[in-house]
């Protein structure tokens, strides 16, 4: 098993704040919010009429997604939006890192895990109302693979001709950093030398949303939407849905260095867990978060000292955010209020198995420029978490050698990651 430094090589953001990893990054910092009401469905019998929707290019000339660019009309009808997304960030990221590969041996060293929470479920729903409507001879032979899961991996897997291992965890809002963490053992344990790693989201539709304001777990802020979101604030009345794809290229510092790639970071560490606890809650002690988040420290050999910010997966729940915090209090104990804790969340909204891909390249932004992301909307912190600091409502300067990123998912599942800043020298 090879102990070298695992790299981050490049990086590709959809996000409702936009698309391109340097816009997106500046209009966060600038604290805007990606938030709006939904425009793609009725929502007049909807009490939940908001969303972090990925903005078309007809929507925001400058960061817009364009879809043409993406996809053929005539391919278009075979993919669901969550692979378009995934397909767009695989692009930018791929391009960075300048990893295209001819050779056969290089097309098999290269793996490809794409996580997902809800896979094509607007394919799922519209089918549903073609089958109601129609009847089952209308049905489109390619529903099926628009709709699985495991199709924006494979979509991209078939693009490029990676030939390595492919995967898709599917664990909720957790999954996009477990196909990092996937990703990064796959590397270590020398099946692959380079791996496209993230998750990607498209699931604001009329089934999804309906669901999860069932669950009480949306916000209904209807008419604030870019102060809906509001992660640790005690006016805080659920999450609010969001979609998009953040994708990143690992690799071997060996391997990136011989190719002439430029590492933008180190993956240092991953850490996964389970709460054995509930399906959509985790123990209020955050004990099985805590339990990933000291798994990824070990594997970084990092202590809580070491740790300068964390990109925390607080998605403006009561119940969550409480949870996470007294996750890091039993990590960082007396530690926790002098390090920077914040949710772009507030921001984004919550991509569910999109957050960890962009949520991670949100952290090595952080680390690489020196910048803290802001929690945004946070004017009245709770009262458990007085004494923290959230990085309230501005961004600011802060040199960081190592950061860390969690995020949690329904079924009591826990992931965090660590990057650090590459060897001086």
């Amino acid at each position: 098993m090879t102990m070298t430094p695992i790299v981050v090589t490049g990086m590709g953001i959809v996000s409702p704040l936009g698309c391109g990893v340097d816009t997106v990054w500046q209009r966060l910092l600038e604290g805007r919010s990606g938030v709006g009401r939904i425009d793609r469905f009725d929502t007049s019998d909807f009490p939940v009429k908001i969303a972090g929707s990925v903005p078309s290019k007809e929507q925001d000339a400058q960061a817009g997604f364009d879809v043409d660019a993406v996809i053929s009309p005539k391919e278009r009808k075979k993919v669901d939006l969550f692979t378009l997304y995934a397909l767009a960030a695989a692009e930018e990221a791929l391009t960075q890192a300048n990893w295209f590969p001819s050779s056969e041996a290089d097309r098999r060293a290269t793996a490809t895990v794409i996580a997902t929470g809800n896979g094509g479920l607007p394919t799922i729903t519209n089918a549903q109302s073609i089958l109601e409507r129609k009847g089952v001879k209308r049905l489109s032979p390619f529903i099926v693979p628009a709709f699985l899961a495991n199709l924006a991996g494979g979509n991209i897997s078939i693009r490029y001709g990676f030939k390595g291992p492919i995967g898709c965890p599917v664990t909720a809002c957790a999954a996009g950093l477990q196909a990092i963490g996937d990703g990064m053992r796959m590397l270590r344990s020398g099946e692959a030398e380079v791996a496209l790693v993230g998750g990607t989201e498209g699931c604001i539709d009329p089934l999804s949303l309906g669901s999860f304001h069932a669950m009480k777990a949306l916000s209904t802020r209807n008419e604030e939407p870019e102060q809906a979101s509001r992660p640790f604030d005690q006016e805080r009345d659920g999450f609010v849905m969001g979609e998009g794809a953040g994708l990143m290229v690992i690799e071997t510092l060996d391997h990136a260095l011989a190719r002439g790639a430029k590492p933008l970071a180190v993956l240092s560490g991953y850490g996964t867990s389970a709460d054995a606890y509930h399906i959509s809650a985790g123990p209020p002690d955050g004990s099985g978060a805590a339990a990933a988040v000291e798994a990824a420290m070990r594997m970084a050999n990092v202590t809580p000292e070491d740790i300068g910010y964390v990109n925390a997966h607080a998605t403006s729940t009561p119940v969550g955010d409480k949870a996470e915090i007294a996750g890091l209090r039993n990590v960082f104990g007396g530690l926790l209020p002098k390090v920077p804790v914040s949710s772009t969340k507030s921001a984004t909204g919550h991509l569910l198995g999109g957050a960890g891909g962009i949520e991670s390249i949100f952290s090595v932004l952080a680390l690489c420029h020196g910048q803290l992301p802001p929690t945004l909307n946070l004017n009245q912190q709770d009262q458990d978490m007085s004494d923290l600091d959230l990085v309230p409502n501005h961004a600011r300067p802060k040199s960081l050698e190592h950061v860390l990123c969690n995020g949690f998912g329904f079924g009591g599942v826990n992931a965090s990651v660590v990057f650090s800043r590459l060897p001086r020298g």
